[in-house]
């Protein structure tokens, strides 16, 4: 059930679905990188940021006639800062004695504090361990800080959200042009190494924009969870979402470096439209039942404190103890769901009743 009250807007069966996220994106960083894309629960996190974060402003916008950029960013803030900085000073406190692997240095952590960390690692810097999710981070950072704007502009000139979502779709096909001329023409990766991912095309926040935008067209025109009508629910169950999961495995199964640069995030992109609305909309049907299981959703409420944590834990067992890579996997994945409710109890809930308040307003 949605809730459409926006100091109470909730869609449960996106908790599951960020659950699902953080468990890819745990296992690809627990050693299965060679079989479980990573990448793509970072691609789902960003899309279903787009979303949450436009629905919620077009849902503020018809009450109110506008945004309250100031309580915006305020709860932004709430939400994302205290975990951010108090595992940052964690990681700093650890890298300066030497306790996790990958050097240290004032600069890469002031990089870290100021949410730049993609721009270092594109441009060479070293990173201690645990801090190698924090691009991710940058990325989502910028697009709070533009993003709205760029919203309130569009409502202002193109009142008509069917000419909204056009032109989000048509600045996501802008960034996978931006990414086609930065590998073919200027060449910044090197195209015969076969390497998995570049940062540059891969962690750049002006290269993988395209992942909220697509979250953000959804939410504008035919969102699932605010507009009524849509697709048909044979046509979007049995035939436009499983022709989606066989796109979205070809993209992991294509290994072409100069696809996997380029192409990759727009076909993910496109692909998940269907599936979010589906998961939305049907959050009954059989398939989708485990995202709506109570202990599931409270995995994905978690997801970011855990997503926080998970490297670091990772970084230091491997480190620090002989036990087995199944062992450690397993180890971290207990203690960084430890963590994460730790950190979810003692600072997200006391910051979520914060952020309430000034929904409310």
């Amino acid at each position: 059930m949605v809730s459409k009250s926006p100091s109470l807007f909730k869609i449960p069966s996106l908790d599951g679905l960020r659950a699902v996220a953080i468990l890819i994106v745990f296992l690809s960083h627990a050693g299965l990188s060679h079989v479980v894309p990573g990448l793509f629960g970072v691609t789902v996190f960003f899309f279903l940021s787009g979303y949450l974060i436009t629905t919620l402003m077009r849902m503020e916008c018809e009450r109110t006639g506008g945004v309250n950029l100031r309580d915006f960013y305020l709860r932004r803030a709430l939400r994302i800062f205290p975990p951010f900085y108090l595992v940052l000073a964690v990681i700093t406190l650890l890298a300066a004695q030497g306790w996790v692997e990958g050097g240290f240095s004032w600069a890469a952590m002031a990089a870290q504090a100021g949410f730049l960390s993609n721009v270092w690692e594109i441009n060479g810097g070293l990173q201690p361990a645990g801090t190698e999710v924090m691009w991710s981070l940058a990325v989502e950072e910028h697009f709070y800080l533009l993003f709205p704007l760029l919203y309130l502009g569009l409502r202002k000139l193109l009142p008509d959200r069917r000419h909204q979502f056009i032109v989000l779709m048509s600045f996501a096909g802008l960034v996978l042009v931006w990414r086609m001329l930065l590998v073919h023409h200027w060449q910044v990766i090197d195209l015969h190494n076969g390497s998995s991912h570049h940062p540059r095309t891969c962690h750049g926040t002006d290269t993988r924009f395209d992942g909220l935008l697509f979250g953000c067209a959804l939410a504008v025109w035919q969102n699932p969870a605010l507009d009524p009508g849509g697709l048909p629910r044979r046509l979007l169950l049995f035939v436009l979402l499983p022709l989606s999961l066989v796109v979205l495995l070809g993209s992991f199964v294509l290994r072409d470096v100069a696809f996997r640069e380029t192409w990759r995030y727009t076909v993910q992109g496109l692909a998940l439209v269907p599936v979010f609305i589906a998961v939305i909309r049907h959050p009954d049907w059989l398939p989708f039942r485990f995202l709506n299981w109570p202990w599931v959703r409270k995995v994905g409420v978690l997801s970011y404190a855990f997503y926080l944590v998970h490297s670091l834990v990772l970084a230091l067992l491997k480190t620090h103890t002989p036990i087995s890579k199944l062992a450690q996997g397993v180890t971290a994945f207990v203690l960084s769901l430890l963590l994460a409710w730790l950190m979810h109890e003692a600072i997200e809930r006391p910051c979520a009743k914060l952020k309430k308040r000034f929904a409310a307003r």
